[in-house]
């Protein structure tokens, strides 16, 4: 008994211990930040995935954007400026919110499901999620995967993104 008593006394202090490290860690670490300007690269060259739209080929593309973080209970960072998306169905601005790890950004939106020239173009409704971790020099990757519910194009597109401080 006196055996099983000084393992309970021991496991109950390194978790005593193992609290107050992870509190202290805590207190101290500063909120999570994305404040400037960036240039975001959407790296649509490099698409994978399930959809007929994820074989299209397409162009990278990019723009600057002036990034703003406010954190009132949840971490959220906003493209303050920068170029609007060319689909109006995208929400604007964008606001990513901190999850711990990296800035998320989920929406609903319409993908354009191109069918061929002189087709016209068929609207699907989608998902999206895109994500940026943050690295040491600032740099930002990530991921914006979409999922179109319905259509020719139904199916998911996976491509790589970054954020370069600019």
């Amino acid at each position: 008994m006196p055996a099983r008593r000084a393992h309970h006394i021991l496991a109950s202090a390194t978790f005593v211990a193992a609290a107050c490290v992870c509190a202290d860690g805590t207190a101290q670490a500063a909120p999570p930040d994305w404040s400037g300007r960036y240039t975001v690269v959407t790296f649509a060259s490099d698409k994978l995935g399930t959809s007929i739209a994820a074989r299209q080929p397409e162009p990278d593309f990019s723009g600057q954007y002036t990034f703003s973080t406010s954190c009132v209970g949840t971490c959220v960072a906003t493209a303050t400026d920068g170029p609007a998306p060319s689909n109006p169905t995208i929400p604007h601005p964008p606001r990513y919110t901190w999850d711990g790890r990296q800035w998320v950004f989920n929406y609903n939106w319409q993908w354009e499901c191109f069918r061929g020239a002189d087709v016209p173009t068929e609207y699907a409704a989608a998902r999206s999620l895109v994500f940026y971790a943050p690295t040491a020099d600032g740099t930002m990757y990530g991921t914006w995967r979409t999922e179109i519910l319905e259509g020719l194009c139904k199916g998911t597109v996976i491509m790589p993104v970054a954020a370069y401080p600019a």
